[in-house]
């Protein structure tokens, strides 16, 4: 079970990324589909050409962590169900679970009251 900070945030790669890219590699991914510095703390998620390959990478102060799933059957179904911009840490969780997201909604579970 992967738990991170709510300051990270999870930025989600639109396209394919060939999953023979290691560290340096994915590291040169970022900085590439996102304009980003990898150094930043922030996840960096890629998958493969027919959505069977995640990969995920971070960087938690000493150095780059990756995380990588490989489904044995179907596909992770994220790209009708995202938009652009960063991805709630929830979200991500559901994409790796398997769950197809298009046309979920997500409620407000609380109200700021001004006083």
């Amino acid at each position: 079970m992967l738990s991170f900070p709510p300051t990270v945030r999870v930025f989600l790669c639109q396209q394919p990324v060939d999953m023979r890219k290691s560290f340096n590699g994915l590291a040169g991914s970022v900085e590439q589909h996102f304009n980003a510095d990898p150094l930043n703390g922030h996840l960096y998620v890629f998958f493969n050409k027919r959505s069977t390959i995640v990969k995920i990478l971070v960087w938690d102060r000493t150095g780059f962590c990756i995380y990588s799933k490989r489904l044995e059957q179907g596909r992770f179904q994220y790209r009708q169900s995202i938009s652009d911009g960063p991805l709630d840490f929830a979200r991500l969780l559901l994409i790796l679970e398997g769950i197809d997201l298009a046309g979920s909604k997500q409620r407000r579970r609380f109200h700021l009251k001004k006083t």
